[in-house]
């Protein structure tokens, strides 16, 4: 069994840590937040002090953060994990963020004798309960065979993607792909709805058509029809429009960076500025269905 530290236990990073202990292995979990240490306590982890006490014996070392400049922070300096993992540790970051980011995560491990995999995930936080991610390895062939096994207990796909950053790069594409997907099911949602349609018919008939997809079946904007919907429960956030807001400007960044011209990514940015403007940032991403809405109010969404 491995020794595991892990550096980010939120959403995302508690469920998954929790399957690493529930498969058997020991977890060293370190975050400031204290509800996210009491929901890791909850799910087996060993909760620490410190990154040095996460990481100082670990076999491997898991990220799981919100932001490009949270990782860089974690990684580097007096109390980072480049000063306390042992060199033998294999160092993953699962978290989303732009390429600058994961390129300075790779070339720093190199220097300093680490092998470093980025390695983010897709599935949201329903994933990372059941255990059930995708998982997105780029990096050295060595790292990525290593990373392989480490990740097994969190995920349903593994998939190497290539040579360093190629993780990320995926990650980020395809969520820009997911969002710009979301604006077509909020507005459909809600002209099915002006249309007469009933709800639970008419997602029926998308389910087995063409109008299909994860966005659809995950996070259909109306109460009572998925399961794992924010829609029933007022839109709290599975996702935020904050972090939707981040990821699709990461792509956009990207699309600067490439000279390709992302026009729907662009409008699906201007869709969560205006949730956040709204002082909606923390609500649900899915909450752009009230944006289609004649009247801005959706089922399901009490201001």
């Amino acid at each position: 069994m491995a020794v595991y530290g892990w550096i980010g236990l939120g959403n995302m990073g508690g469920p998954m840590a929790s399957n690493i202990f529930n498969a058997g292995h020991t977890v060293r979990g370190f975050d400031l937040s204290q509800r996210a240490q009491q929901n890791a306590r909850d799910g087996g982890v060993e909760v620490v002090g410190s990154i040095k006490d996460a990481v100082s014996d670990a076999d491997v070392v898991f990220t799981s953060l919100p932001k490009g400049e949270h990782v860089r922070s974690v990684f580097d300096g007096e109390d980072g994990i480049w000063e306390h993992a042992p060199k033998t540790a294999l160092l993953a970051d699962t978290s989303t963020v732009d390429l600058a980011t994961s390129r300075f995560c790779h070339e720093e491990s190199q220097k300093r004798g680490f092998v470093f995999v980025d390695a983010p995930v897709s599935g949201g936080i329903s994933g990372a309960a059941a255990g059930t991610l995708t998982f997105m390895l780029g990096g050295d062939e060595d790292g990525v065979q290593r990373a392989r096994e480490f990740v097994a207990p969190m995920a349903g796909h593994i998939i190497e993607t290539g040579g360093a950053t190629t993780g990320i790069a995926s990650k980020i594409v395809n969520n820009m792909m997911l969002f710009i997907n979301l604006m077509g099911i909020a507005e459909g949602s809600q002209l099915a709805e002006r249309l007469g349609l009933d709800a639970q018919t008419f997602w029926n008939v998308a389910n087995t058509s063409s109008g299909q997809s994860w966005a659809q079946r995950t996070w259909y904007p109306v109460p009572g029809i998925v399961a794992s919907a924010a829609a029933n429960n007022n839109f709290d956030a599975t996702f935020t429009a904050e972090l939707a807001l981040k990821d699709v400007s990461l792509a956009l960044e990207a699309g600067n960076e490439t000279g390709v011209n992302l026009e729907a990514a662009s409008l699906a940015a201007e869709m969560f500025q205006t949730l956040i403007d709204q002082g909606l940032g923390k609500k649900d991403c899915s909450l752009i269905a009230k944006l289609a809405s004649p009247d801005g109010t959706v089922e399901g969404w009490k201001p």
